[in-house]
């Protein structure tokens, strides 16, 4: 039977105005950091609003959507970013605006939790502004490429399984990766360099999902050739679909390219773009397509032999 649902993911970067030309400059942010991020929140409902009037009932926003990506170097200051996952000022806006819209809305943040962790976490909120719960980046990575260096570890706290969640709508008894049941349906995430990590699909699948957005900040050959295979490779072995949004184009004052290439992918292959708006992707997901037999004849998860992997 079918079941067709509309999704969608923003393509962009850090639309803060103002960001100086220097990285020796940086640090005249240290008083203005609420603007940066009250500009992200404008520019990024503004995209939201746009996805909606396409029909999308999901709307999915970049990894670390209220800011640059700041990562590409070690500076305290942006430690000062993290908020409170529930109470903060993200939550709060995204929260009105997922009720205004009537959208389900996922929306990456840096996190600050009461005892003083940081985490790389995205916020799930359903269409009556009500938070579902979130989910913390599980793999933290660090290390240099052919075009700069990423120091995530420096920011964030890898996930410990305690993030909020209203066990009423979670379908995963994984607490590492919880599956939200949404109106629309069975939704979890994945963060960036989760994507690399075989055990994280595989997870979210065993919990219940079929959709997995998995929104990211990523450059570099590599990155970019294997960007091309891994959400397809996912989605065909687990039976789901896999929405995978990169931020695209460079951020003042760093330049690192962002080579964007989002784009949704369901176990049959890729679906196809709906908009023509250029910091959005939006396709149309059949979820009753999920269900039956799958038409090469394979059962991965019947076949797999469980008892001889350690």
């Amino acid at each position: 039977m079918s079941r067709v649902v509309r999704v969608a993911m923003t393509e962009t970067r850090n639309a803060y105005a103002a960001m100086p030309a220097r990285v020796e400059e940086l640090e005249s942010l240290a008083g203005v950091l609420d603007d940066v991020r009250q500009a992200n929140l404008e520019h990024h409902a503004s995209l939201i609003e746009r996805a909606v009037s396409m029909g999308a009932r999901i709307v999915g926003l970049g990894e670390l959507f209220p800011a640059p990506y700041f990562a590409l170097e070690q500076r305290a200051l942006w430690r000062g970013f993290a908020e409170d996952a529930v109470t903060g000022p993200t939550s709060r806006f995204m929260a009105e605006l997922a009720k205004r819209l009537g959208v389900v809305i996922v929306a990456p943040i840096y996190e600050l939790e009461p005892g003083g962790k940081r985490f790389n976490t995205a916020l799930v909120l359903d269409e009556q502004g009500r938070l579902l719960g979130t989910y913390r980046k599980t793999h933290i990575p660090f290390g240099t490429n052919e075009i700069a260096s990423f120091h995530e570890n420096f920011y964030y706290d890898r996930a410990d399984g305690e993030g909020f969640v209203d066990e009423r709508c979670n379908r995963s008894k994984n607490p590492y990766f919880p599956v939200f049941q949404t109106s629309v349906g069975k939704l979890g995430v994945a963060i960036c360099y989760d994507r690399h990590f075989e055990g994280v699909v595989r997870s979210l699948a065993e919990g219940g999902a079929e959709i997995v957005l998995c929104p990211a900040v990523s450059f570099g050959e590599k990155s970019q050739r294997m960007w091309q295979h891994e959400a397809a490779t996912d989605a065909l072995r687990h039976k789901l679909f896999i929405g995978a949004s990169n931020r695209r184009g460079a951020e003042l004052p760093w330049t690192v390219e962002y080579f964007g290439d989002s784009y949704f992918v369901g176990p049959n292959g890729r679906c196809a773009n709906e908009s023509s708006d250029p910091e959005l992707i939006v396709a149309a997901l059949d979820l009753g397509s999920l269900d039956g037999a799958d038409g090469s004849g394979w059962n991965i998860p019947r076949d797999t032999r469980s008892d001889i992997y350690s």
